[in-house]
């Protein structure tokens, strides 16, 4: 069986979009835990359009809101250095940040339902679980091809490769092995480009041991033969269109929108962490290979339903559920400022402190 996933980094500019609404949510978070929060952003050049709902305690002033933005990007490692080293014409620069925002309050149609314990949207959402630990019990594909371009990330952080952010990674497995990978990361030469080869095939090695069976021929590095125009310069960014590398990568079904910008209280976010969180569940019950968990909700209703199916989509069980969404929300711990984390390393990803 042939499968392919791709990752971006936390520098491209979808996951710049990202990044923002996700950092600007954690701030409202640490003043008002129970904010209602849907947030969207666009980012072109130093240009940032954000465009939501908000109704919370606290009030967020214009100069603050601006301030967090230009935090967010310098955060994800777009400071006034990067832009400086790369021009400002190539990336984008926190210094020239035009930032308008089109913010007004929550729908009072979907307040009641929320309100009364329900969900905030209808929708469909799906779980998946597979795997072992060592792949955190998600595809190997979207596995390696995220491990790989964090690596990257981090190493162009910390000036260990001569590379840019805005990074992008793509791993074929055919029956368990890698056998293909693309990667797209800035670079100033064709020689830098070129010279990312052997350290890539070296971590590939060192990551999948028997499972890498990638030749120099099927090892892609910058696939147009230039790439130094790059974050928003290069590409326009806007909020939940990476959900696929968000979410399972190539291997699963993708139910709801993105999962970033918006308050625990949205569908989109809790069912979806709730979806994988009851996969993972039933995978160590049944021991069997993959698990896909299914779950449907109604906008202002409790009531969710729930199946299980197996990795060849036979149904395993129907269950449901009718909690008050906020039991669901504290189990899950999506109260707490996690989203920058989440944007950052997955929405799955647990806090190295959890895990112990």
């Amino acid at each position: 069986m042939t499968q392919t996933s791709e990752f971006v980094a936390p520098g491209h500019p979808d996951k710049v979009a990202d990044g923002i609404v996700s950092y600007l949510l954690d701030r409202y978070i640490e003043r008002d835990p129970n904010v209602r929060y849907a947030m969207e952003a666009q980012v072109k050049d130093n240009h940032v359009t954000l465009g939501g709902e908000v109704t919370s305690a606290y009030r967020m002033g214009e100069d603050e809101l601006k301030r967090h933005v230009r935090d967010a990007i310098c955060a994800i490692g777009y400071t006034p250095e990067y832009a400086k080293r790369w021009g400002a014409e190539n990336c984008i620069d926190p210094d020239a940040l035009d930032i308008v925002a089109h913010v007004g309050a929550q729908s009072p149609d979907i307040a009641q339902g929320v309100d009364a314990d329900g969900w905030g949207d209808q929708g469909i959402f799906w779980g998946m679980a597979t795997g072992t630990a060592a792949t955190d019990f998600m595809p190997l594909d979207h596995t390696v091809a995220k491990r790989l371009g964090m690596w990257l990330y981090e190493a162009a952080l910390k000036g260990d490769l001569p590379i840019g952010l805005d990074i992008k990674t793509q791993v074929t497995v055919k029956d368990g092995a890698v056998v293909k990978v693309v990667v797209a990361a800035p670079c100033m030469t064709d020689a830098e480009a070129k010279a990312l080869r052997a350290p890539i095939l070296e971590w590939l090695a060192g990551e999948c041991g028997e499972r890498f069976a990638v030749s120099a021929n099927n090892l892609v590095v910058n696939g147009t033969g230039a790439y130094v125009r790059h974050a928003s310069a290069g590409d326009c960014g806007t909020t939940g269109r990476k959900l696929a590398v968000d979410f399972y990568g190539g291997s699963c079904r993708i139910g709801g929108g993105s999962c970033w910008g918006k308050d625990a209280t949205k569908a989109d976010v809790t069912l979806n962490v709730y979806a994988r969180h009851l996969a993972l569940q039933m995978l160590e019950k049944t021991g069997a290979d993959t698990v896909y968990c299914a779950i449907d909700c109604c906008i202002g209703r409790r009531e969710i339903g729930i199946v299980y199916l197996d990795g060849h989509l036979d149904e395993i069980a129907v269950s449901g559920d009718s909690r008050p969404a906020r039991e669901v929300i504290a189990e899950l711990g999506l109260r707490a400022p996690v989203w920058a984390f989440k944007c950052r390393n997955g929405l799955f990803a647990v806090p190295d402190a959890e895990r112990a």
